[in-house]
């Protein structure tokens, strides 16, 4: 298309200059994600994939929790813990959480050391970060180990909506996976980081990249935290 033929389609001479550049970034050969890595892109495309995945299921979870004609549980009730003889509401849950939201903090500070080019410092955060995941995981067995002693089932539920039990083991099971998948990704690339891998390179965007990814799985965990017990 000559300049005469793009003005005459734009029906204003100024725009001539922005349409032929549009055209030629569209049709020359340049990267959909020019100065990204392929390492980032690939996580983040994954990260895109596990939100529709996590998003259906917390869909599904609302539906089966409006549609059910028996009583829901009170979480309050639920997920409390009687410790001296006191009975607190939540109190294991508020834990969890702060722990985890507590390793968001740590995992920020190891990409910061990282972008810094110091490595031991990045590691020691990002093995910091593992055993706050691990420390998560392990009150989440417990909270699930006393459901199952309370009668929860996926197919059965002492204290209402026999849903409840499979829904809260599919999702926060499934959340749970994602965290210990997270704790041995940390513990690998913070040992790799430790033993000098990328210091030829001097690149250590793969802190980042981890950084990504738990900072993914922390953010699922504030909806399933507000959808499980908090509604």
């Amino acid at each position: 298309m000559g300049q005469k033929s793009v003005e005459s389609a734009s029906g204003n001479p100024d725009n001539a200059g922005a349409v032929d550049q549009l055209v030629a970034d569209w049709s020359s050969d340049r990267e959909a994600f020019k100065g990204v890595s392929w390492g980032k892109s690939m996580m983040w495309i994954f990260l895109l994939s596990d939100t529709f995945v996590f998003g259906t299921f917390l869909t599904g979870y609302m539906t089966v929790r409006m549609s059910t004609t028996v009583a829901w549980p009170n979480p309050s009730e639920v997920f409390a813990l009687t410790i001296g003889g006191t009975e607190l509401p939540l109190i294991l849950i508020a834990i969890m959480t702060f722990v985890l939201i507590s390793s968001s903090g740590t995992m920020a500070m190891a990409v910061n050391m990282g972008y810094q080019r110091k490595p031991k410092q990045a590691a020691y955060l990002m093995l910091a970060t593992a055993v706050l995941g691990a420390m998560f995981v392990s009150m989440q067995v417990f909270e699930w180990t006393k459901l199952i002693h309370e009668g929860v089932r996926p197919w059965a539920n002492p204290f209402g909506a026999p849903q409840f039990g499979s829904t809260f083991f599919m999702i926060t099971g499934f959340h749970g996976l994602h965290v210990t998948a997270g704790v041995i990704y940390l513990t690998v690339v913070a040992t790799k980081v430790l033993k000098g891998h990328y210091e030829k390179s001097g690149d250590y965007q793969v802190v980042e990249i981890t950084g990504l990814y738990w900072h993914f799985v922390d953010l699922v965990w504030v909806f399933i935290f507000a959808f499980f017990y908090l509604w």
